[in-house]
Formats: structure tokens, C-alpha cells, sequence
């Protein structure tokens, strides 16, 4: 069951300049984004830093509005919601940040913090006790956590604080950006591993935004990558790390560091400058520093379109398809 759409989905920021500011062009950070995500599916969406990731998410939860295009939750176009429809549309759609200590608010305490949202919806204070320690019980955390403000712990236990307040209102949709990232290696795996058990648990369902792709494939149904605001390939987790056909993907595959330094590999080296997203290449984005770059690459921009031998694994390239 298809429980989230999104349909051609555009996010431009304007550049200003001058002594009056006055607009000069635009930032394209997103560019016509479209995909669709079932019940209990998490979808990875990787690329290099300024390929649109976060902005992509910032636009599911409607904390960017677009420029263009629709984010559809259980049939409803969340941009045309007034603000009491969209006050109840956030019991489904909750977000983890990838910066646990920015994200949380540093003059609370921890109850304080996971309270927030259940007074916000209605529920009084003084009858949420029982909840909030469950809540934290679920996330791996002690009782007397809840007096204690956000300095006093560790990344990894600040990151289930606010794995607590996500999923404190029992949503259906969590996007996750990067929400490892700023932590050390030691302490991701068991926050991944967190991640998945209250999935499998509370039947979530993701969208989980990384860079690192080594994490995605580990938690990724499907893999979505993207580059210059665009998706560029779409396919199963596995058929992008065994089969991945776009140039770009193939490039950030050969990126991945591997655990024995003596295997033979193909390292792919993209050459010249990325592209400025206030002026993005003509026809495919990835044209400038690909290999096997055509005239046609130049002239006209690839579509996503399905593989004649895998039907689920879409590519937007006019030589892999």
C-alpha cells in the first residue's frame, strides 16, 4: 500500500545581490523530485553534500514550502492543508535530525522535551507520566534520564532522545536525515539497530537520508540517488550495489572503503567541477563529468525509465535504460 507520493517536486531558492538585494537568480536544490513509498518501506536517499537530500526532507515535513509540485500522504496534497489539518496530518510524520544537540532544546529537561508534543495534541501534563517512561524505555534509556537536560549525555543517548520524541506520537512516517552521522562508529550500528527494531515493532516507515553508503544498504529497501536536485536512479537495495548503471552511481559504489585493503578494485575518479546549482548544465546534470558523455547528453535531459530486465530498477540515463 502506497503510503506517501511525491509528484514532480521543485524547491528553487532565490540569490540575492546588490546594494537593494535584489533577486539574481535562483538556487535549484530541487528539480523535479518524484517517487512513491509503501506501509513499512525505507527508502535511502543518498548522494554527495548539496545533491538536495535534506532539502528533500525538509519538504516532506513541510518545513520548506516548494516551489512545485505535490507531497501526498494517505490521499491528501499536504501543501493545500490549512494549519489545523496540517497540526493533525504531523501524527504521521515525524523527523529525526541529524544533529541530536542542536535539535534539542538545551534550557528542558528530557521529560520536558517529550512532553511537548503530547500537550501541543491536546493531552494534559499531568496525565502523560506512564507514557513518557515507556517512551524511553522503548529507546533504551534509564528512568532517571527524564531529569536530566540534553548536555549531560552522550551523542548516542541524545540521539535516542530524539528517537523518543519522533515516534512519541506513534507516527507512520519517520524521515530520518543523516541521523548517524554525527556519531562515532561504535555507537551507530546500535542506533541503526534501534531504528530497525522499533520498525519492525511500531511498522514504520522510512525515508533515510545519508551520505554514507555503507549505512543505507544496511537499512534500505529500496535506494533512490540523487545528484544536482534530480534522482538519477531508482532500484532495490541490492541491484544498486550489485548493478548499479548510472556513471554517478557506479562512481559513489567505487567510493565505498573496503575492509580487506588487498582486494582488487576499480576506483572511479570523477573529473572536473561539480556544476553551480544556480546554473546547472544543460540536458543531463552529470554531463560535465562524465566519461561517457555524448552529444545527446548535452542536448537532452534523461527521464526516469524502467530496465528491460528489471522493471522496478529506473535510471535517468539515454545509454542505460
Amino acid at each position: 500500500m502506497t503510503i506517501l507520493e511525491v509528484k514532480n517536486l521543485k524547491k528553487y531558492f532565490p540569490v540575492t545581490g546588490g546594494v537593494f538585494l535584489r533577486r539574481t537568480g535562483w538556487v535549484y536544490a530541487l528539480d523535479g523530485v518524484s517517487f512513491s513509498l509503501n506501509k513499512g518501506e525505507t527508502l535511502g536517499i543518498v548522494g554527495e553534500s548539496g545533491c538536495g537530500k535534506t532539502t528533500l526532507g525538509r519538504c516532506l515535513m513541510g518545513l520548506y514550502e516548494p516551489s512545485e509540485g505535490q507531497v501526498i500522504i494517505k490521499n491528501q496534497n499536504v501543501f493545500r492543508l490549512n494549519s489545523k489539518q496540517r497540526k493533525k496530518l504531523a501524527l504521521n510524520l515525524q523527523m529525526i535530525f541529524q544533529d541530536p544537540f542542536e535539535s534539542l532544546d538545551p534550557r528542558q529537561t528530557v521529560k520536558e522535551i517529550l512532553e511537548e508534543k503530547y500537550i501541543i495534541h491536546g493531552q494534559k501534563k499531568g496525565d502523560l507520566d506512564s507514557q513518557i517512561n515507556n517512551l524511553i524505555k522503548r529507546v533504551g534509556l534509564l528512568p532517571d534520564t527524564l531529569s536530566k537536560f540534553p548536555h549531560e549525555f552522550s551523542g548516542g543517548q541524545r540521539q535516542r532522545i530524539g528517537i523518543a520524541r519522533a515516534i512519541s506520537l506513534e507516527p507512520e512516517i519517520i524521515i530520518c536525515d543523516e541521523p548517524v552521522s554525527a556519531l562515532d562508529v561504535s555507537v551507530q550500528s546500535k542506533i541503526l539497530n534501534l531504528l530497525l527494531k522499533l520498525q519492525q515493532k511500531m511498522g514504520l516507515t522510512y525515508v533515510f537520508i545519508s551520505h554514507d553508503l555503507s549505512v543505507v544498504k544496511h537499512v534500505s529497501d529500496r535506494i533512490a540517488v540523487m545528484y544536482m536536485g534530480k534522482i538519477v536512479e531508482v532500484a532495490n537495495a541490492d541491484a544498486i550495489y550489485n548493478n548499479g548503471r548510472h556513471p554517478y552511481t557506479k562512481a559513489l559504489l567505487s567510493s565505498i572503503p573496503r575492509p580487506d585493503p588487498t582486494s582488487a578494485r576499480h576506483r572511479i575518479i570523477l573529473k572536473g567541477e561539480l556544476p553551480s546549482v544556480e546554473n546547472p548544465p544543460f540536458g543531463c546534470r552529470f554531463n560535465t563529468r562524465c566519461e561517457q558523455v555524448q552529444n545527446i547528453c548535452q542536448e537532452k535531459e534523461p527521464v526516469l525509465l524502467k530496465n528491460a530486465e528489471d522493471p522496478n530498477h529506473l535510471t535517468a540515463c539515454h545509454f542505460f535504460n
